[in-house]
């Protein structure tokens, strides 16, 4: 069972890690309108090389990657802070046994042992 001061030393780690991730995918939303307007201001792409289309097509894929993934990463930090809430965090989903602390602090979203990540993996 976490102390007190191990679930107040988590929650804030997951909350510092929020508060990062929250900028990421607002500077992901910023670069996303900068790089449309940029090259909407354009009267035709035709002057344009086949090569520069595909940079800026790559770019815009690339960044709603980024996106996608810190949104997801949100959501499990979300998670994690509701589990602390509930009285849950460091139980496994699964199993309800604990979560070895080392597994928490490398990954404090985890919501499983790792014997179990890799029993679902097969």
């Amino acid at each position: 069972m976490l102390t007190d001061q191990q679930l107040s030393k988590f929650k804030k780690q997951l909350e510092e890690m929020k508060k990062e991730t929250e900028k990421d995918m607002n500077q992901y939303v910023k670069e996303q309108d900068t790089s449309s307007s940029d090259y909407e201001g354009e009267l035709s792409s035709v002057s344009d090389h086949p090569g520069d289309l595909g940079t800026v097509q790559h770019e815009r894929e690339k960044d709603q990657t980024l996106y996608e993934q810190s949104k997801e990463k949100l959501m499990d930090i979300n998670d994690a802070l509701q589990r602390i809430e509930d009285g849950t965090f460091g139980r496994s989903e699964k199993s309800g046994e604990p979560i070895p602390i080392e597994r928490l602090e490398a990954m404090p979203t985890a919501r499983l042992k790792v014997e179990e990540v890799e029993e679902e993996r097969r």
